[in-house]
């Protein structure tokens, strides 16, 4: 008998019109489902809503969740004294997202799902643990690397340092390896559960996973390697890492 791949739910991006009709929709670039089918992965998208009984149930059919890129988090989720000056530079942003996103993530925690975060992804999965951001690099690291190359989105423009013994590590294999870079917002103060186990020569935090590995597959990164795959296997092998552990999670359910 064939076994049946395993099913990652993608979380999308929101577009205010869509194709059909100019109606609110769902956005998600293919390259993200094309690393997943590519890696033997079932890709599906996630519905965009807020219903936690839906959340609850879209989580606990799937194998794995993969959190992609998008726009920014809105700070009142992680600093809500901020200052309005630094506030202003956060945009634009996307309320509901923010709220489903969150609670899915928690979802798959607690159902001990695997989860990889991708840019916003990363951002979003150290929010949602009880973490904090740089709202603006160039304003608050003004002496840090051009983080947002949007001109060179599949192109490496910097390094990332591996911590040695990591998960990162284990699946790539490499001490240090070139990403992309289309950011403007990174970490800053690390979700209690999470752990650096990459970083750019400026300090930010362009990889996280639990302190406890025994916690199952958690991996997030700052860079977009959903865009890189064809280039440098190391991103492949972030994707086939992930589908590997949804495989081995959806064996145990069996």
């Amino acid at each position: 008998m064939m076994k049946r791949s395993p099913l990652i739910l993608i979380t999308p991006s929101m577009a205010r019109k869509g194709v059909e009709f100019s109606d609110a929709s769902i956005s998600l670039s293919n390259r993200y489902t094309d690393a997943i089918i590519a890696g033997g992965g079932l890709p599906q998208i996630f519905p965009a809503t807020t219903s936690l009984p839906v959340i609850a149930e879209a989580v606990r059919r799937c194998d794995g969740l993969l959190m992609s890129g998008g726009d920014d988090i809105d700070p009142k989720w992680y600093a809500p004294d901020m200052p309005k000056e630094l506030r202003k530079k956060a945009g634009p942003l996307e309320p509901a997202r923010d709220i489903w996103e969150t609670e899915l993530i928690k979802e798959a925690v607690a159902q001990k799902k695997p989860i990889f975060g991708v840019c916003r992804g990363h951002q979003m999965v150290n929010v949602a643990l009880g973490g904090t951001l740089i709202v603006d690099i160039p304003t608050q690291l003004p002496k840090a690397l051009n983080h947002r190359q949007m001109e060179k989105k599949s192109e490496a423009v910097h390094d990332v340092k591996v911590a040695p013994g990591s998960l990162l590590s284990k699946l790539t294999g490499v001490k240090s390896f070139g990403v992309n870079s289309t950011h403007h917002q990174a970490i800053d103060k690390m979700a209690p559960p999470l752990r650096a186990v990459g970083k750019s020569s400026d300090g930010v935090v362009e990889a996280s996973e639990w302190k406890d590995p025994k916690k199952g597959f958690l991996l997030t990164v700052q860079f977009h390697p959903e865009r890189l795959i064809d280039k440098n296997r190391v991103f492949r092998q972030l994707f086939d890492g992930f589908i590997e552990a949804c495989a081995r999670r959806r064996e145990k359910n069996l």
